[in-house]
């Protein structure tokens, strides 16, 4: 059966069930419809005093094109934890438009390994995608009446930063001209879109504490240079109390189940690759509160999402992990090997020797955080028992606790062994610590990932971007972490450097300080914040019959 056919023949039980059984009353909840609800503050509040669970950090070797289950094993761990009586709370992303109608599809997780209602989930859920686009909108609406209504902030047109968004592929809107028409229209500019994942009001959004603290990060947002080159901020255009209003029930996190029945947290949803990939603070604290054992996951390889959950959602939120999952797979390390993704599936033992390197440069990055790894070998049904097994002696030879994972095929059950290590790994010393300190300069941040991260052995930054490091300096915002925006299928910015390259160097072409989130983006190559579509697209296999039935999607 495919993945949504398994999800519709689902057995969930009402959310509100769900809800109760994570010590949840009627009044902190708000349902939307049988299956989905959003927590309310006043449980935060209530459960503000209680110890916190255990937090485990789900990422990933450098994946192939198609995915290669991060997600789906996080769910399952979760569903696994919960049958070997360990109370465990998933916290995940929710799923952007763009992926589900273009080439990677949804991200619920997959197989007998997934959150429900999956259509739901994949498409609207409850509204928090909208409810982001509109804010991030409304701050440019806002921006161009001001020009228009006679610019009394002087704003030069010239250097306007933010850019509307939507949350959809859709490379026609990467460069736009706004105001034309005539005077009536506003004022003629450039402007371009981003996707909404990669928004600094998505950034904003999932960091943000509570609702004071988001309508301050939300007034802090850096929209524009004036002529005589003063900043202009979302406070300065009144703006943050009606974005927040567009916010104030998005902001709650969004409570579902998984096919056993197992409750997930699915809340925000960065992109890892061009934001910081991280599910909500809120979610993430409340998940904490609600379990012995919250299970997160970042985007993408360890080199992108889980180098920012460490250093940007960890230090701002005040977050240790007590354990970091490192998803492998058979075919993704043999597509580093250099097999093209059509021939993954076939035995090739010489190319895995090669590609498996690139599984030994994740158990090296994350060991430098000082925190318990395991790697979860997520097995495939044609995956070569001679492949399995190599993999499983690369491990032993790094030293590194794995388990085979089967959640795909047998949802909680499949991954009882890797539940099992884990629990070991969260009891073992843990010496947490950031990859680097506040104090150093923008620029030696960005060095300092680049070399302990990617292997690089040098940066190189263009014009454009050493002008915008001087301009960060001078607003004052050197000690923020950076998030470094860049291909997600290398450990370098060239997307065709596959398993562990060495002896190259990462351009950064240009740098944008996100004032609101709390830290500067610097853009690696070529990575762009609007993806497009593939030349057949997901969508074009998605559909709903006469009576309502969803298909397709994946």
């Amino acid at each position: 059966m495919t993945d949504i056919e398994i999800a519709q023949q689902a057995h969930m039980l009402p959310i509100t069930e769900i809800a109760k059984a994570l010590g949840a009353r009627e009044e902190e909840i708000s349902p939307y419809g049988r299956y989905k609800a959003k927590l309310l503050q006043p449980l935060s509040d209530r459960l503000s005093e209680k110890p916190d669970g255990k937090l485990v950090l789900v990422t990933a070797i450098n994946p192939t094109p198609a995915g290669e289950g991060k997600t789906t094993t996080t769910i399952g761990l979760g569903e696994a934890m919960q049958r070997i009586g360990k109370k465990a709370v998933i916290a995940l992303r929710e799923p952007s438009l763009g992926p589900v109608f273009g080439i990677k599809g949804g991200a619920a997780g997959g197989g007998y390994a997934q959150v429900v209602p999956m259509e739901d989930i994949n498409l609207h859920f409850t509204g928090d995608m909208h409810a982001i686009t509109a804010a991030n909108n409304l701050l440019c609406a806002l921006l161009d009446n001001h020009i228009h209504q006679g610019n009394a902030l002087n704003i030069d047109t010239r250097r306007i930063l933010i850019t509307r968004c939507m949350d959809m592929n859709d490379r026609a809107l990467r460069q736009v001209v706004v105001g034309l028409g005539g005077k009536a229209n506003g004022f003629v500019r450039e402007d371009g879109f981003c996707i909404t994942v990669a928004s600094e009001v998505m950034a904003v959004f999932c960091l943000a504490r509570d609702l004071g603290d988001l309508k301050e990060r939300l007034s802090r947002i850096l929209v524009a240079y004036s002529v005589d080159g003063r900043p202009v901020y979302a406070g300065d255009l009144h703006a943050e109390g009606a974005m927040a209003a567009l916010l104030k029930e998005a902001i709650d996190p969004n409570l579902v189940q998984t096919l056993e029945n197992t409750p997930a947290l699915m809340h925000g949803g960065p992109f890892a690759n061009i934001a910081h990939g991280c599910n909500s603070v809120r979610a993430t604290r409340l998940g904490l509160k609600l379990a012995d054992y919250c299970i997160t996951e970042a985007g993408f390889g360890s080199d992108l999402g889980a180098e920012k959950f460490l250093d940007i959602k960890c230090r701002m939120a005040g977050l240790t992990p007590s354990a970091i999952v490192i998803v492998a797979t058979d075919r993704a390390l043999k597509y580093n090997g250099g097999v093209p993704k059509a021939d993954v599936a076939k035995p090739n033992l010489e190319a895995l020797k090669k590609g498996i390197v690139n599984l030994g440069a994740h158990i090296e990055n994350m060991r430098k955080y000082g925190v318990p790894v395991v790697v979860a070998i997520n097995r495939f049904a044609a995956d070569p028992e001679e492949e399995l097994s190599y993999i499983e002696s690369y491990c032993n030879e790094q030293g590194a606790q794995f388990a085979l994972s089967e959640v795909f095929a047998k949802g909680g059950e499949g991954g009882v062994a890797l539940a099992e290590k884990v629990i070991e790994a969260c009891e073992k010393p843990n010496h947490f610590h950031y990859l680097y300190e506040d104090s150093l300069s923008t620029e030696e941040k960005i060095r300092t990932i680049a070399r302990e991260i990617y292997g690089a052995s040098d940066v190189l930054f263009t014009k454009k971007a050493r002008r915008a490091l001087k301009d960060i300096a001078a607003l004052g915002a050197e000690k923020l972490p950076v998030c470094i925006a860049k291909t997600q299928y290398s450990l370098s910015d060239d997307a065709s450097l596959l398993g562990r390259p060495k002896d190259f160097s990462i351009t950064i072409r240009d740098l944008k300080l996100s004032n609101g989130a709390g830290f500067v983006v610097a853009y690696a190559g070529d990575i762009m914040v609007m993806p497009g579509l593939p030349k057949v697209p997901a969508a074009n296999n998605i559909t709903v019959s006469d009576d309502g039935v969803i298909s397709g999607l994946f």
